[in-house]
């Protein structure tokens, strides 16, 4: 089990306070601040997955909507012996609670995409019925409202009725002229609970009544007049039968509850989780958090990770680790971000092994792990008489005796606080121990010795936080497979140290270390140039398959013209028959008395080799059957006549009867009656695509990459004459950055160009510099 000092170190428990100030009760928060880490693969999938589906509801239909509602279990056990009963105001506590029941049931119910979420709310029955007698009989103060019983409210309208008739009574009493004389006021009032009026003291004689309180000037005597008394006995008598009735009614409520406490409390429990993974799920979207996934392979792969509680723009981190390679030793410069790096891995898996949502892509896989161990900051032991070195060592020798393949141990500053060579030594040892154990390490150091025993073992990988050396600050990026630097003299520099001061340094410093820590320079520096080489080639590969791309249309266009040639000499042969045909008709009406039967037989085998002749066209230009243009939609696999194989369709203009397709490396724009039938011949299959029909393909890209200036506009002038005769509006030059002669020339040629209407350089997402789009006449 992960200790309480761990989620402390990682900040666990404060990012679980941050979020507890979204739910609405206090045993909400309660049960939030004391999510842990699950033992079990199976808590972990459920709980991230009905978080989940309330992260994706709150996206769509907003939240739960839960009101404010209090923590009811010890009413619970109040109520539970026989004969008690609850008070008013704590009765209406129940009313937010069963509101918030009811809302769940009414959602979950509705909904076939959270199956979480309604085994949930399986166990909340709502209890409509307690809550009508709630609300009939208690208003939000914890008042007994008339509406509670037929006999409350006709006891009510009685007391109403009695008291009216007393202040009548005392109104003429006060009135009368024999009685005001000896009034101090005309006020009525009660003492003692019962109506009295204020007369002189000197005078309270003089008026029939019961004394039943003094002024505290004793000039005032509060007197009940002996009228009203029968009527005030009455009232009482009253109001003691209204008590009773909201006892009864009170009795009544507490025992129904009371029937239903072990359905109310598993309902609480419900609503109160339900409550707390609905303020995970909003913290953890308005965070951008995700689900990751959770691996039985030991891997550890964090995609884009990010600390929840760092604000303001952060560097994510990019960190793998398992399989082979199980420990990982992080160095780099003070401040560099070395502490936020590992104390992010170790929150992101806390956060996952809780089934919470991390601040992560999607993509990322945590191993499931059964417990993390941290020795982390500047601890100090007063009572125990340990150092900052004695408390670290003190912790390692604790994680060495708890390490096993089910851990992750996250480690800072190893081997730091005494001698950096005994500290080395150590250090090496406890993570040649670790290797052993299996389990998931991730250390920081700032020891060059630490450097060269991780890079030489199997099984153990170095990595550093970058630093820019122009700017001698901190990047908090992480990179795998190399050491770092501390850049310590640099920074020194920058700051104001002497150069001789610097100097001395490196001298002490000793030829070992500088030259270490050259090497380390030698290999970023090689691994930087290694990533420019590998650029610069994938930069060329693309070049040479535009290359390609562009030899092959040649080829295709070359077939094309000879297949259109063979067309037309197929038309002429058509027309050819269809004037001979005519021309024979003619003839057949000057031989009226002529060998007739002979002409028409003649005429006959002429019209019979014309059919045959126009069938064997036919058959030869429409190989396959053709498509209805207004059925040719986006994303469809048709074949092109005049290309002789398959393509997909890419757009449809239906106004200039035109066709965009993509076929290989080939865009092109055909003709609809050009478009027939998917026939399963690609560009790869053969014979098909050596009979293209280049005056039905019009292309709307041409490549100049590589070619002299001469060579380019040559090529330019046919290619515009193409696309304007073949109906395109616009199309795209290529023609590369590099020197910036070659796409100078090319729009200078297209300034002022009859077919030109406008031009202009691409977007980023169309090649920027490197192309220039044309509008055409």
């Amino acid at each position: 089990m992960t200790s309480e000092n761990t989620l402390d170190l990682l900040e666990f428990t404060k990012l679980l306070r941050s979020i507890a100030v979204r739910a609405k009760s206090s045993a909400s928060v309660d049960l939030i601040i004391n999510i842990r880490p699950f033992k079990e693969r199976n808590d972990i999938a459920r709980r991230a997955g009905l978080i989940n589906e309330l992260m994706e509801m709150q996206d769509k239909d907003g939240s739960l909507g839960l009101i404010n509602f209090f923590d009811i279990s010890g009413f619970l056990d109040t109520v539970r012996p026989r004969g008690s009963l609850l008070d008013p105001t704590e009765l209406t506590l129940f009313v937010p609670v069963l509101r918030n029941g009811i809302s769940i049931i009414e959602l979950a119910g509705s909904r076939d995409d959270m199956p979480l979420l309604r085994e949930e709310a399986s166990m909340i029955k709502g209890h409509p019925e307690l809550l009508a007698r709630l609300e009939a009989s208690l208003d939000s103060e914890g008042n007994v409202l008339d509406s509670a019983s037929a006999l409350l409210a006709d006891i009510r309208k009685k007391i109403r009725g009695l008291e009216n008739r007393i202040r009548k009574k005392l109104d003429e009493i006060v009135r009368d002229k024999q009685t005001a004389v000896f009034m101090q006021d005309d006020f009525k009032t009660k003492r003692a609970g019962r109506w009295v009026i204020p007369v002189r003291m000197d005078s309270k004689g003089m008026v029939e009544g019961v004394v039943h309180d003094v002024s505290r000037s004793g000039e005032t005597a509060f007197i009940e007049p002996l009228s009203i008394i029968s009527h005030v006995n009455k009232l009482e008598n009253m109001v003691a039968e209204e008590k009773a009735e909201q006892i009864r009614i009170l009795k009544e409520i507490s025992g129904m509850i009371r029937d239903m406490a072990d359905e109310l409390r598993d309902e609480f429990a419900a609503v109160v989780h339900i409550d707390a993974m609905s303020a995970v799920a909003s913290y953890a979207a308005e965070s951008r958090m995700s689900v990751p996934q959770i691996n039985n392979d030991g891997i550890l792969r964090i995609v884009l990770g990010r600390h929840p509680l760092l604000q303001g723009r952060v560097q994510p981190l990019e960190a793998a680790l398992g399989g082979d390679e199980r420990i990982m030793v992080i160095t780099g410069p003070n401040a560099g971000g070395k502490t936020v790096a590992i104390k992010t891995i170790g929150m992101i898996a806390l956060m996952a092994m809780s089934g919470m949502p991390v601040p992560a892509d999607p993509s990322s896989s945590i191993p499931f792990i059964t417990r993390i161990l941290v020795d982390m900051g500047d601890e100090q032991s007063i009572e125990m008489n340990l150092s900052t070195f004695s408390a670290h060592i003190a912790n390692i020798a604790e994680i060495l005796r708890s390490a096993d393949s089910g851990c992750m141990i996250l480690i800072d500053e190893l081997g730091t606080g005494t001698d950096p060579e005994e500290g080395s030594a150590i250090a090496c040892a406890v993570l040649d121990r670790l290797m052993n154990s299996g389990a998931l390490v991730f250390a920081t150091t700032h020891l060059m010795g630490i450097k060269g025993f991780v890079q030489a073992r199997s099984g153990m990988t170095n990595a550093s936080m970058e630093f820019d050396l122009d700017k001698l600050r901190p990047l908090y990026k992480l990179r795998i497979g190399e050491p770092g630097r501390s850049h310590a003299l640099e920074v020194a520099r920058q700051y104001g140290l002497p150069d001789e001061v610097i100097g001395t340094a490196k001298e002490l410093l000793g030829k070992g270390n500088v030259e270490f820590e050259k090497l380390i320079e030698d290999m970023n520096i090689k691994r930087r140039q290694y990533e420019e080489a590998i650029k610069d080639i994938e930069e060329r590969r693309e070049e040479l398959s535009l290359k390609e791309a562009r030899l092959e249309m040649i080829r295709s266009e070359t077939e094309r013209s000879k297949r259109t040639m063979l067309n037309e000499a197929r038309e002429d042969a058509s027309q050819i028959i269809s004037r001979t045909k005519n021309e024979m008709l003619g003839l057949l009406k000057d031989f009226k008395k002529k060998d007739r039967e002979g002409m028409k037989k003649t005429i006959d085998r002429v019209k019979e080799k014309q059919d045959m002749i126009r069938q064997a066209i036919q058959n030869e230009r429409e190989e396959g059957q053709g498509i209805d243009p207004g059925s040719i939609e986006k994303g469809d696999e048709v074949f092109v006549g005049s290309l002789g194989y398959d393509a997909r369709v890419m757009d449809v203009d239906i106004k200039k009867g035109r066709v965009k397709v993509r076929a290989g490396r080939i865009d092109a724009e055909i003709p609809f009656e050009d478009i027939y039938q998917k026939r399963g011949l690609s560009l790869s299959a053969g014979p098909a695509k050596d009979d293209i029909d280049t005056d039905r393909v019009v292309l709307s890209r041409i490549d100049l990459v590589g070619l002299r200036a001469d060579d380019a506009l040559s090529r330019v002038e046919p290619f515009l004459n193409h696309a304007v005769l073949g109906g395109l509006s616009e199309v795209l030059i290529v023609h590369g950055v590099g020197k910036g002669e070659l796409f100078k020339v090319v729009r200078n040629h297209l300034e002022g160009h009859p077919l030109v209407k406008e031009y202009r350089r691409g977007e980023p997402t169309e090649g920027g510099d490197g192309v220039t789009i044309v509008a055409l006449k």
